[in-house]
């Protein structure tokens, strides 16, 4: 949740810093866009560190340093100097995805993994529905350098916290899918199989697109409000709030959803969901009230949300253990490449068309995602 708090705020405070340093909205895309392809090139290593000496030390390493470089981003001095200060978060922050899932793997058990990840997913956008009403009062109080500072105290409390509080890991034989013993990975039994696999690449495609509305929105959805529609920006971090809060709800249900009804028919729930979620995407594009845009805004994101855990439920379950950080930070870094394209590609689309179109661009990228679902392989044996 920290991690998405950090990440939120260089959204609310995008409109201060780009009159501080006279930007325009494409050199903004561009100071997101730089976090997320670094934090897009930490995925694998991270993932390949975790295998490696574990995830506890490197779920604490990545805490303390995203922390550093949040407070750094306060000292920024000019667009270079953010950019600068923003890769290296997102290099530090690209380190902990993977170490969280394989932490989340070795104890929990398969029947029961989807929903505990949608718990740990589930934090993932109730951070951005938290963070606007408690950063919107702290940048109009503190201003936007402070507001970096004060957050990058609360990443180094909950880094400690995690060193302390997190639990020893499950026996193997509890913690792997008998399932997965069948699949070719298993037999192949290396890092580069799981590289090379089919399915992975899928999955990884598939998060990638689904991703891109998540991006899109969490970056440009303030800057519209506030923009476009003139409100203020407690208001706004109110209407920003209100899509990722109930979104956080919609993968927590999901998550349970997918271990009781779909552990092994990921398509049903994948497929209807996102192209559901395309078309309310579209109808967002169509509407001029703030109202109806957040309406259809959160619906969208709630459907996705719903089967949003089908995604890793099964890579979780079908990675073989000594190789899942490795896999799925290979998925994650995949996913993370829709937060390297789309703020920037929005931030141009704006200054050349409008929000409308540049939204429109997260229609397609669902749309495409609900296609790409349709061939991802739903059980262990198929992977």
């Amino acid at each position: 949740m920290i991690d998405m708090i950090d990440r939120v705020m260089i959204g609310l405070a995008l409109p201060m810093i780009g009159d501080e340093f006279s930007l325009s909205n494409t050199q903004l895309g561009g100071v997101v866009s730089i976090f997320a392809i670094f934090y897009m090139l930490g995925q694998v290593p991270g993932g390949i560190l975790a295998d490696r000496f574990g995830p506890r030390p490197l779920l604490i390493v990545a805490l303390i340093l995203w922390s550093v470089f949040t407070a750094l981003t306060g000292f920024a001095w000019g667009l270079v100097s953010l950019m600068v200060m923003r890769a290296m978060f997102g290099l530090s922050q690209g380190l902990f995805p993977a170490a969280s899932f394989k932490a989340l793997a070795e104890r929990t058990r398969p029947k029961t993994r989807a929903t505990a990840m949608g718990f740990m997913i589930g934090a993932n956008n109730l951070g951005p529905g938290i963070a606007p009403l408690i950063i919107a009062p702290v940048l109009m109080a503190v201003g936007w350098r402070d507001a970096f500072w004060l957050v990058a105290i609360v990443g180094a409390v909950i880094g400690t916290v995690v060193w302390l509080a997190l639990p020893a890991p499950l026996d193997t034989e509890i913690t792997e899918d008998p399932e997965a013993a069948l699949q070719p990975l298993a037999s192949e039994h290396s890092r580069a199989a799981v590289f090379k696999s089919v399915s992975v690449w899928k999955f990884a495609l598939l998060f990638c697109l689904a991703n891109m509305a998540g991006y899109g929105l969490l970056t440009w959805v303030p800057s519209y409000l506030l923009n476009e529609k003139g409100l203020s920006l407690i208001d706004t971090g109110i209407f920003a709030a209100i899509p990722f809060i109930v979104t956080a709800l919609a993968i927590v249900v999901g998550g349970r959803l997918v271990d009781k009804y779909f552990h092994d028919s990921a398509r049903i729930l994948l497929v209807p969901c996102m192209a559901t979620s395309a078309i309310l995407l579209f109808l967002m594009t169509t509407t001029d009230t703030v109202a109806m845009f957040t309406f259809y805004q959160t619906l969208a994101m709630g459907v996705s949300g719903l089967c949003s855990m089908s995604i890793f439920a099964l890579p979780l379950r079908a990675l073989p253990a000594e190789f899942l950080g490795s896999g799925m930070g290979l998925i994650n870094g995949c996913g993370q490449l829709a937060g390297f394209i789309t703020p920037l590609v929005m931030g141009w689309m704006v200054d050349q068309f409008s929000y409308m179109a540049a939204f429109g661009v997260l229609v397609g990228a669902t749309a495409a995602a609900a296609l790409v679902a349709m061939i991802v392989p739903q059980t262990p044996a198929k992977f």
